[in-house]
């Protein structure tokens, strides 16, 4: 049992046990029962079927399409295709769920077991079990602040199709939880079954925490028992890596210091309030029971083809653990790079693109630290990246044939940032080509030793102590003087090797 999965109580050692539920909205154009469309940005109901709305009469029709995608995420992670499945229906009342019951998979889902790599910060990597994949239908929207007196209900998401993805409960740390989301994400955006986007909610977790005696994680692992795991509670809907963290620890802290007051944990479903950084109660936590599951009569077994699943198969992407290894094998990158560049598919692509011909090192820091960084401050993804994959490929170029130094190469990379063109237009422009005139370097070298001679001696007894020069030749040359030059007549100068 490793330090890291305890937290210290006042009663002794406590473990943090976790599932998550992923939702995760379909990428298709139409919903998983009726044809209307699907999309963001709609007005009011502007996107709702006779079926999405629940007239009467109206019968639903399966989307093949998002079976399909349902399939297709199944076998990205490693897990049992169900040749036969079935639709349920969930019923319970809400104001935005028309028909009373959600359409919905129990005991019998698309996809079965499976298993997720996942690697942590610092390289190291652990395996997440899945349970279940099951298609299901999204609700509606209840909307609370337009009128004080009234609840608005918006049905342009009833009827959309969505994937839960139910993991085993096998994440132990907060941060192994945000990295188990950021990969399940980075599959599904690399298979193209959903866009991952967590603002508009396409993407988004229920976590169930509970917290038990230092051992009992263990113990559930060898007998599968979950007497030895703690009451759980269940925190709807975090769509964020940040928030998903500080629910954690929050409910995890919670659940502690009622047990060691000597309370119990109830089952409950949980909110997170971001504002206060703590989660609020919702509900007390409903069994399945109380759902009152039967098969939809509306809806006959879903029955697949199993030659159909061999073709959705063989036309799978490459997927991101083939492509960190391909990366770190083809290109020489280091695990973290190929992990960092791999997390993202448009990322991974955009390194492609740019890498050809050039320094591969080279490329994926100046795409990982700079343009990542600056693409973060300003709020874009790589896919609207105001500088193209050729322009990056061209300042490492200039950087390669020392036309400019990589300190230069910084300032030239804030004008592209700022719409001026080209690295080499504006290399051009700005007179940014780097000094390499050995000449006009060593006039520069002998002028500096030449006022400073305390400084040449203390160079001769601690070499290490050139920095100092280097630095006043660069600030005297404007950042242009080829380092490797500086350096090699310094010491030659100086008598220093």
């Amino acid at each position: 049992m490793s330090k890291e999965n305890t937290i210290k109580g006042r009663t002794g050692d406590w473990e943090i046990v976790m599932g998550l539920e992923i939702h995760a909205q379909v990428a298709s154009k139409s919903k998983l029962f009726s044809g209307a469309a699907v999309g963001f940005g709609a007005g009011p109901n502007e996107q709702v079927s006779l079926v999405d709305a629940a007239m009467p009469g109206m019968l639903p029709v399966l989307n093949k399409f998002c079976v399909e995608q349902a399939v297709r995420t199944g076998l990205g992670l490693k897990a049992k295709i169900n040749l036969k499945s079935r639709f349920d229906r969930k019923n319970y009342f809400y104001p935005d769920l028309p028909q009373g019951y959600q359409i919905s998979q129990f005991d019998q889902p698309i996809v079965g077991e499976g298993e997720v790599l996942v690697e942590r910060d610092d390289g190291s990597s652990f395996v997440v079990g899945i349970e279940r994949l099951h298609l299901e239908q999204d609700a509606g929207k209840s909307i609370h602040d337009l009128d004080p007196n009234a609840t608005y209900v918006d049905l342009n998401r009833s009827g959309t199709a969505l994937m839960e993805i139910v993991s085993r409960p096998h994440l132990r740390t907060s941060e192994e939880a945000a990295a188990y989301v950021k990969k399940i994400r980075a599959i599904l955006i690399t298979l193209g079954t959903c866009d991952g986007d967590l603002e508009k909610g396409n993407l988004r977790a229920d976590v169930n925490v509970s917290v038990c005696r230092a051992g009992g994680y263990e113990k559930f692992r060898q007998t599968d028992d979950f007497k030895h795991l703690g009451t759980r509670c269940e925190i709807k809907n975090v769509n964020s890596y940040r928030y998903i963290q500080q629910a954690i620890e929050y409910e995890a802290r919670r659940q502690i210091e009622i047990l060691e007051d000597g309370g119990t944990i109830i089952q409950e479903t949980r909110l997170f309030d971001p504002t206060k950084g703590e989660t609020r109660s919702m509900r007390s936590k409903e069994e399945a029971m109380d759902y009152r599951y039967f098969p939809d009569p509306d809806l006959l077994p879903l029955v697949i083809d199993a030659a159909w699943v061999k073709e959705i198969e063989a036309s799978l992407p490459e997927l991101p653990d083939a492509k960190k290894a391909r990366l770190q094998t083809q290109y020489g990158l280091s695990p973290y790079d190929a992990r960092v560049l791999t997390g993202d598919g448009d990322l991974a692509a955009f390194f492609e693109t740019a890498v050809a011909g050039r320094d591969a090192k080279l490329i994926a820091n100046w795409i990982i630290n700079d343009l990542s960084g600056a693409l973060a401050k300003d709020g874009l993804e790589i896919a609207n990246s105001p500088i193209p994959a050729s322009d990056i490929a061209e300042l490492v170029k200039l950087i390669e044939t020392d036309v400019v130094s990589s300190k230069i190469a910084k300032v030239v990379f804030e004008h592209m940032w700022a719409g001026e063109g080209s690295p080499a237009a504006i290399v051009e422009k700005r007179g940014l080509v780097q000094v390499t005139d050995t000449g006009a370097i060593e006039a520069v070298v002998d002028k500096l030793i030449a006022a400073n001679p305390g400084q040449a001696e203390a160079v001769k007894a601690k070499p290490q102590a050139i920095g100092w020069f280097v630095g006043q030749v660069m600030k005297e040359m404007a950042g242009k003087a080829n380092p490797a030059a500086v350096n090699a007549i310094l010491k030659a100068r100086l008598g220093v090797e």
